[in-house]
């Protein structure tokens, strides 16, 4: 019998096991931590947004990795959105979508999908192992576990230990050192989905904890009408994960305040006479909401001085921070193993017969369902590889 080992019980980890399930091979997967998905359960405690209702070529063009390669491809076509769907129902889970295109279980929780998925691959024979830490490459796969120190020697591998956000939760990136000592060439680390430091002025400390609705982010091509958070370290949600990339990557962000107005438009309202309202007031009375004009009043200086003065500054508020928040509050990273150390079924070219899924690939997405997506496609790709790279074998 054949030996399948899956490093990463996350979901690419899980999704190659599944791929990889058969009557007459050992599946083995093995985790650091105690409990598998543990980064998963955590994204599903305020609703788990599994995919998005939308066209394909749409969902794909949101996944930035290597020219050319498709991260949702695998075996049977490509494991997008309709996919995704299909796979959660077929566990017994119903869905729904919102009314941005968000795809959630009716019940919004991870844990019951999880338990779900356990249920079938254990129910196919998969052997899951908690609290194993790969350590090494010697001669095997070196682990330190509860019962002291273990080598394996599998006949393929999928590597699936995610990157390096959330570390406390499992993905602390310890992999890198292993496989750049084994010469496979990986891209630095960077936090993505992350949100960004502001260095707030005293009178911004009351609306900490404040939600910024309403708005756009523009940075570059790229728009987001998401909400976010005005926060004591800066800004975080949604709203900014979605433009986080360019930013990040020194992209100049402007924020409008009035995005359903046209600049005219609002520029009547700034001409309304203020009279004897302070500025607060007379601002709240043309923006309608005392968050944006708190933004405008930070972030705005020098302020204008005239009705289309104030109303082009509303429309392109200049973002202004100090940096991205850290890996370790990042809800996912970019970097990783590059395009060119893998092969186009995901096997690492320094390491054949050795396979790798999820966020320890090159690419990034925004969440919204983008990132739980790929990361399951590309388990899958690589699980199905893993088994045709088996079947070869065999057959050789």
């Amino acid at each position: 019998m054949s030996l399948a080992l899956v490093i990463g019980a996350g979901p690419a980890g899980l999704m190659a096991a599944e791929a990889l399930m058969a009557p007459d091979r050992q599946v083995v997967v093995v985790d650091a931590m105690p409990t598998p998905a543990r980064k998963f359960l955590m994204a599903g405690k305020s609703g788990l947004n599994l995919t998005r209702d939308e066209p394909l070529a749409a969902f794909g063009a949101q996944i930035a990795g290597a020219e050319g390669r498709d991260y949702l491809a695998t075996e049977a076509g490509t494991f997008g959105p309709q996919a995704v769907r299909d796979w959660a129902e077929g566990l017994g889970i119903a869905l729904f979508a919102g009314s941005t295109g968000r795809v959630f279980p009716v019940g919004m929780k991870a844990s019951p999908l999880l338990r779900a998925w356990l249920a079938r691959l254990r129910a196919g024979g998969v052997d899951l192992r908690s609290r194993w830490r790969w350590v090494g490459l010697e001669g095997g796969f070196v682990f330190d576990t509860p019962d002291g120190r273990q080598v394996m020697r599998p006949d393929v591998t999928v590597l699936a230990l995610g990157g390096a956000s959330w570390p406390r939760l499992g993905s602390d990136a310890a992999w890198v050192p292993i496989l750049a000592g084994a010469g496979v060439a990986i891209a630095p680390l960077r936090p993505a989905n992350m949100g960004f430091r502001v260095e707030w002025s005293a009178p911004m400390a009351r609306l900490f904890g404040a939600p910024v609705k309403g708005v756009a982010i523009r940075a570059g091509d790229i728009l987001s009408r998401g909400e976010w958070v005005i926060t004591p370290d800066g800004i975080e949600g949604g709203g900014v994960y979605a433009v986080a990339a360019p930013i990040r990557d020194g992209q100049t962000a402007v924020v409008d305040l009035a995005p359903d107005l046209a600049p005219d438009a609002l520029a009547r309202r700034f001409a309304q006479p203020r009279g004897r309202l302070s500025l607060g007031n007379w601002l709240r009375r043309v923006l309608g909401d005392p968050v944006r004009v708190a933004l405008l009043l930070e972030w705005g200086q020098p302020l204008p001085d005239t009705a289309q003065g104030w109303a082009a500054r509303a429309k392109a508020l200049p973002l202004r921070h100090a940096g991205p928040m850290g890996l370790e509050r990042a809800i996912s990273s970019a970097g990783g193993i590059t395009a060119d150390a893998l092969t186009p079924d995901l096997e690492l070219r320094a390491l054949p017969g050795v396979f790798a899924a999820g966020e320890m690939l090159d690419w990034e997405a925004p969440t919204g369902g983008y990132l739980l997506t790929a990361c399951l496609a590309t388990g899958r790709r690589a699980g199905e590889a893993a088994a045709r790279h088996l079947q070869s074998a065999i057959a050789r």
